[in-house]
């Protein structure tokens, strides 16, 4: 089959693999038919390097088709269209019953003190074959895969692999008062997710992203948008009577434009052999923090910060005295995806479109153009917010 394959740092090829099969009697196999490049792909791309390994097969947002079911898997059967959620888990452990499936103790990737593995993302989650390809092998397909209805096109439902679920889980954990703000730190697809959901709650929406195409689609959904600058959080606090917004999502992570230090930082630990390099991060890495301290820095006091964005560094600096002072409360992990697709399926299939998910994606290709599209997803050039890759295409 064809796969998207990591090859090294910001080089992506598209290359031959051999088909996946089915080694326990709980696995599928899905012939995808849509699947998404995401932000945190990106990281992988630029920064996570140290944890990948040439031929690495990428993605973790795909949908499809059942091909085939392993003997111990009765909820699904060949034919069924169905969107595979981006982590492994089980469904029956005592994280999974607690709607903590990205912590499920059954598929926890231990040997990295890690939670549960995920789709197409690193040594770090376990090195599981991802998504951007013709087929994909689905363990713990007994619980995973959510099914959906054969009617409506794809870009209905495959949000819910990933980003729609991180972006409700966002919002849910800031916990914005009934008839508060929300602002929303970055609008790549999962920021602009979010800010459609606070909106569709009934939430004021404030939404800072440096790049103007952003602005402008989270704007047709009814955020209040401002560009990213210096004074940014002065100006979110002018808007909100002189307090700031009762809570802030940070969907940016640890590649914030504005941190120089700790661009610098990622780039030296980046030019070490990929062992050194995992030994620097997991004992001395930092992030480009800059939109989480603007994050801190612009909430209210008493307000808090849900974190969606992904960090990685072990060593990053926190201002904890300000935290402290402030009183703030702070959210954060991986999506737990099963937890929300009861909320999220009706209002996907809704012919409304409440979340707008049928205006997210900017770019569709086939498997082929997907080295290009990377590099113009991480530029973000040509208006590039969200990129889905056909495999038939």
């Amino acid at each position: 089959m064809k796969a998207v394959t990591w090859q090294g740092k910001r080089k992506i090829g598209v290359e031959q693999v051999p088909d996946p099969v089915i080694q326990e009697p709980t696995d599928a196999i899905i012939r995808v038919t849509s699947t998404a490049i995401c932000g945190s792909d990106l990281h992988l791309y630029e920064v996570l390097g140290p944890y990948m390994k040439s031929g690495d097969i990428l993605g973790h947002e795909p949908m499809g088709i059942v091909e085939e079911v392993g003997a111990a898997v009765t909820n699904l059967k060949p034919g069924d269209r169905v969107v595979i959620p981006f982590q492994i888990a089980c469904g029956h452990c005592f994280m999974c019953r607690q709607g903590l499936q990205t912590q499920c103790e059954t598929t926890q990737v231990r040997e990295k003190g890690s939670g549960a593995p995920l789709f197409g993302y690193s040594e770090l989650y376990g090195s599981v074959p991802g998504g951007q390809a013709e087929y994909l092998r689905v363990p713990h397909a007994d619980y995973g895969p959510i099914v959906v209805g054969q009617e409506l096109p794809d870009d209905r439902y495959l949000f819910l692999s990933d980003i729609l679920p991180t972006a409700w889980q966002a919002v849910a954990y800031a916990d914005v008062p009934a008839g508060g703000t929300l602002a929303v730190y970055g609008l790549g697809p999962v920021g602009q997710f979010s800010a459609r959901i606070g909106r569709h709650l009934g939430y004021r929406v404030l939404a800072v992203d440096p790049v103007a195409e952003r602005r402008e689609m989270a704007a047709r959904h009814g955020a209040e948008v401002l560009d990213l600058h210096k004074d940014v959080a002065e100006e979110l606090r002018d808007l909100t009577d002189g307090r700031g917004p009762d809570s802030v999502v940070d969907a940016v992570g640890m590649e914030a434009h504005g941190s120089h230090v700790g661009a610098a930082a990622q780039h030296a630990v980046g030019l070490l052999p990929d062992k050194l390099a995992q030994k620097a991060m997991e004992t001395a890495g930092t992030d480009r923090l800059s939109a989480l301290h603007g994050a801190i820095d612009a909430v209210r006091r008493g307000g808090t910060v849900s974190l969606s964005g992904v960090y990685g560094g072990m060593a990053s600096p926190m201002p904890l005295m300000n935290m402290f002072d402030k009183q703030l409360n702070l959210r954060m992990g991986q999506a737990n995806v099963k937890r929300w697709v009861d909320d999220l399926l009706p209002l996907v299939e809704d012919s409304a479109d409440p979340l707008g998910v049928m205006d997210m994606t900017t770019h569709r290709a086939g498997l082929d153009e997907a080295p290009a599209l990377y590099e113009k997803f991480q530029k973000k050039e040509d208006g590039c917010i969200k990129v889905v890759l056909n495999p038939s295409a």
